[in-house]
């Protein structure tokens, strides 16, 4: 008997042995919620977010500090990810939702989006081009006989991305200013008079920061990145619809494609498998829990999750586009 308790004893520990070291190394430790993009756009609001609230959904609830790392689109933060940062899942971040769109097109040895490992989405990410009235313009129509400033960012951004695609594909007269660290720049240049389009302002951040401009008509919503009409953008075209041919109507629909990443939260590279699982787990039990989900409405943020398992498919099938949509959106990009 006293055999039998002691081998139990044993194998009791044994087993404990195997489901503590998750717990025990997120114990106490501070982690961080590295962001591509300054702070106040749709990026920052909904990593600070999910920095706020996963923390409790962790074994060992650790603490997660959020740490704004802006430039060339969110790659200055996906080279430092890939490279200098620890490996061991105490480093989550937040990337442009086209970075894989971007990688593909760009093919640099130092950066392999595949690597990283997605722990899921908060929200889908519609961007939308928007112009003031004072602009002049009405639709998108008036974009195709008219030449118009557009605010961008950098590297392959969607402030990039979107409006080129429009000017190589679907006729419009763009002519891109680029410089600008996010959209909250952009924003405020466009209120100047310093340009008269910003190119990409994703909806989620729009109802946050301006919510007048979705449902009060305060600003014109020209175009949607979306492969169809979002509810509350009833009258507003969707990418793929603007272009002007088949091939242009491939291009737009592959980069329209991007917003089903929107809003993710990925961790680096080579991160052992059991603390990934651990980061999915409590990502996904983090958008069941009522005081996320309450505070997401009360600061009017929408929620549409995915899981990491989800995102990581659609990068993996980004990278397995046809080679001529691939040298289209390359050309678009240079």
């Amino acid at each position: 008997m006293k055999s039998l308790i002691a081998i139990a004893l044993a194998l009791f520990s044994v087993v404990s042995a195997q489901a503590e070291p998750v717990e025990d190394f997120y114990r106490g430790k501070t982690m961080r919620m590295m962001i591509g993009y300054g702070p106040g756009g749709g990026y920052d609001l909904y990593a600070r977010l999910v920095a706020e609230f996963l923390p409790r959904h962790l074994p060992g609830n650790p603490t997660i500090i959020p740490q704004n790392m802006p430039g060339a689109g969110s790659f200055a933060l996906a080279y430092f990810m890939a490279d200098a940062a620890r490996k061991d899942g105490t480093v989550l971040g937040i990337l442009a939702q086209t970075i894989a769109l971007d990688n593909v097109v760009k093919r640099d040895a130092k950066l392999d989006i595949t690597r990283f490992r997605y722990l899921g989405r908060a929200v889908t990410n519609i961007d939308t081009g928007v112009a003031l009235p004072r602009s002049g313009i009405k639709s998108y129509a008036d974009v195709r006989l008219k030449e118009y400033t557009v605010g961008a960012s950098g590297g392959g951004s969607t402030t990039v991305m979107f409006p080129s695609a429009l000017a190589a594909f679907a006729g419009a007269k763009f002519k891109l200013v680029r410089g600008y660290k996010g959209t909250t720049e952009i924003n405020l240049a466009m209120e100047r008079g310093e340009v008269d389009i910003v190119g990409a302002y994703g909806l989620p951040g729009m109802l946050v920061s301006r919510p007048g401009w979705v449902h009060n008509n305060e600003a014109i919503i020209l175009y949607q990145a979306a492969l169809k009409r979002h509810r509350l953008l009833p009258n507003v075209p969707a990418l793929p619809e603007l272009g002007t041919d088949d091939e242009g109507r491939a291009v737009l629909r592959a980069v329209a494609g991007t917003g089903e990443i929107g809003r993710s939260i990925l961790t680096t590279p080579d991160v052992p498998v059991e603390r990934l699982a651990a980061l999915r787990k409590a990502f996904a039990a983090m958008l069941r829990d009522n005081d996320f989900i309450a505070a997401a409405e009360q600061r009017k943020m929408m929620l549409d999750p995915a899981s990491g398992e989800e995102l990581d498919a659609i990068v993996r099938d980004t990278f397995q586009l046809p080679a001529s949509v691939v040298a289209k959106v390359a050309d678009m990009l240079k």
